[in-house]
């Protein structure tokens, strides 16, 4: 990140990642501990932290980029999963492509859609209260 927060840092290359990415992800804790049976996934770090500053009792995976998230592995015993995808064409497809795979092991899948591009854009314009509210109409909880 750029010493002013708003953008990524002036390297050559400031996206890099060592070993094999497919099927795994950057994992967040939940705040609480127990909540193995629900995850919130999603493409980027900014999305997941978004949507897990609107749901911290929720553990979460940031998949790194569209491709990954529609090849995730998904943790034993899940029984909710929350897919926080970008609201483009490459965000569509991945959510369906790991839908899919998801709810034939009988996993209930919610896709969270953004009002804006992504939920870190949906943070930054809006707030955090309005997009706690948001998410949590989108997954029935208020």
């Amino acid at each position: 990140m750029a010493a002013d927060g708003r953008s990524l840092a002036r390297l050559p290359s400031p996206r890099r990642s060592l070993g094999s990415l497919l099927g795994n992800g950057v994992r967040f804790m939940a705040k609480k501990p127990g909540a193995k049976d629900r995850l919130v996934v999603g493409e980027g770090i900014e999305t997941v932290l978004s949507v897990q500053a609107a749901l911290p009792d929720w553990p979460a995976v940031a998949a790194l980029s569209a491709n990954h998230l529609a090849a995730l592995i998904l943790p034993p015993g899940l029984k909710v999963l929350a897919i926080a995808r970008d609201d483009d064409a490459a965000g569509w497809q991945a959510a369906r492509r790991l839908r899919n795979p998801a709810q034939s092991l009988g996993i209930a899948v919610i896709d969270l859609v953004p009002a804006l591009d992504d939920f870190n854009d949906d943070l930054r314009r809006f707030g955090l209260p309005a997009l706690r509210r948001r998410i949590m109409r989108q997954l029935g909880l208020r």
